[in-house]
């Protein structure tokens, strides 16, 4: 479906319940209900998630979600050149990203800009814990991606590494984010 449709059914609630419904999926709550948002990529960094994407958190704290890995397994543009982030099921693993407080009504909004519902990305409701330790349950975007991973492309991997920086993840992270290499 073309961005500008997608983006228009995203503002009409009615609209995006049929929308998702046709495709299978449901709309719960109330439009200005409030959820967390688990961002984990370019969405961390303040350039993609408030300006590209138009997005206005009531609050955001620095998180993690226990039980996965980042990943670049997705085939990114230009083609075999970049690789944008993803996550995957390890038990032993672990992700920092942003939780970033948001309504049902900008999760529809910020599904629009991510193609969800779509061929790529897809919610996932995970048990989040923000850096003090408290628990929240948090919605994440993951998509099934290749075996392989490739490398993200240079601008990319410098949002994540920026976005992490700003919104003070700790240092172990930080220094994990920096060892990743980019696509030439």
């Amino acid at each position: 479906m073309k961005i500008g449709l997608r983006r228009l059914i995203a503002k009409s609630w009615v609209l995006s319940k049929i929308y998702y419904g046709l495709r299978g999926l449901r709309i719960d709550g109330k439009p200005n209900d409030r959820v967390w948002y688990f961002a984990f990529g370019a969405n961390m960094h303040d350039s993609a998630f408030r300006e590209r994407r138009g997005m206005r958190p009531i609050e955001w704290r620095a998180g993690r979600v226990r039980g996965y890995r980042l990943r670049f397994n997705l085939e990114g543009r230009p083609r075999g050149k970049a690789a944008p982030a993803n996550i995957s099921p390890d038990t032993d693993g672990e992700v920092w990203g942003v939780l970033y407080q948001i309504t049902r009504t900008d999760l529809v909004h910020l599904d629009a800009t991510e193609g969800v519902p779509g061929r790529r990305y897809r919610h996932l409701w995970v048990d989040a814990e923000d850096i003090d330790g408290r628990a929240v349950v948090a919605v994440i975007y993951i998509a099934d991606g290749k075996e392989t991973d490739g490398n993200p492309s240079h601008r990319y991997i410098t949002l994540l590494r920026e976005g992490a920086q700003a919104h003070g993840l700790p240092e172990h992270y930080l220094r994990f984010l920096h060892d990743v290499k980019h696509a030439e």
